[in-house]
């Protein structure tokens, strides 16, 4: 069982990670840009020499899925119904105009074809990985890999360690009860979807930070202050250190989504979100060093 760590877990650097049965590989993630999935998938081989026969996607976000394509077609591609459905509506233009410090190349694009709504158990030899959709919580289509004999849990990016939650994709509420479903699980080791390996303890940072956005959140709400206004004038506090901090104002655009009475994970917004973060950083560009 291997844990593939990306430094330094900001925009794009994100973890993957496989399991090794008797005759095969089970991936979780890949990859953001082509040179990276084809270093990952070098370490793959190295590391295991056997093919890998399923490929995991804890969800749909171009940093976790724009490698699937160096795997297809020989590796079933798996993935939440709603994952594939995203990963489809995905534009690498678009990705490459926000993020220019990234260098993507071009993969192809290439969604999960082996799909699930709630539940689905895959096997490394007879080491059985439970894949459990969450949320809305990162996202709407957010896929624990849990693996209950070893207490491992691939989080995807419900955990980030060290770095600022980001809920512009999901639902800032649902991903604090996902916190919870995590804590139940009682994981003895997580491999975030970005930052260094850690364990349950992290937890603990990212429900306070997303309880945080929330009161904040109706506090602004009530006032009228609109979110990029709100971040600006936002001490951080013990949150100040994560990476990203920008994300702040997306965070509370979700937020203020919510407390109108939207639906958990409905669709807002997300442009202004995103411009609104570069404002926020004095209008440079977000910070990518993929």
């Amino acid at each position: 069982m291997f844990a593939y760590i990306q430094p330094d877990g900001t925009w794009f650097l994100n973890n993957a990670g496989w399991v090794t049965g008797d005759d095969g590989v089970i991936l979780v993630d890949t990859t953001g840009t082509e040179k990276r999935a084809h270093a990952f998938q070098q370490a793959v081989r190295q590391t295991a020499g056997l093919p890998a026969t399923a490929l995991v996607n804890t969800h749909a976000h171009a940093d976790h899925t724009h490698g699937n394509f160096a795997w297809a077609p020989q590796t079933a591609i798996i993935g939440h119904t709603l994952c594939r459905d995203e990963v489809l509506r995905g534009n690498l233009e678009w990705t490459k105009q926000r993020f220019p410090g990234g260098d993507f190349g071009n993969p192809i694009k290439t969604p999960p074809f082996v799909t699930f709504d709630e539940r689905l158990d895959v096997y490394a030899g007879d080491l059985k990985i439970e894949l459990i959709h969450v949320g809305p919580a990162h996202t709407t289509n957010d896929v624990l890999a849990w693996i209950p004999e070893r207490r491992v849990l691939f989080s995807g990016d419900v955990v980030f360690n060290g770095g600022t939650p980001f809920g512009v994709a999901g639902s800032i509420s649902g991903w604090i009860e996902t916190v919870e479903v995590v804590r139940e699980l009682n994981p003895a080791v997580i491999v975030p979807g970005h930052g260094p390996v850690c364990d349950a303890a992290v937890l603990d940072t990212i429900e306070g930070y997303l309880r945080f956005v929330l009161r904040e959140a109706e506090r602004g709400l009530a006032a009228g202050v609109p979110p990029l206004a709100l971040a600006r004038d936002l001490d951080l506090g013990e949150f100040a250190g994560l990476t990203d901090p920008e994300r702040i104002v997306g965070n509370l655009h979700r937020a203020y989504h919510e407390l109108r009475g939207n639906p958990p994970g409905s669709a807002m917004d997300a442009v202004t979100a995103l411009e609104e973060m570069v404002d926020y950083n004095g209008g440079e560009p977000l910070r990518c060093l993929a």
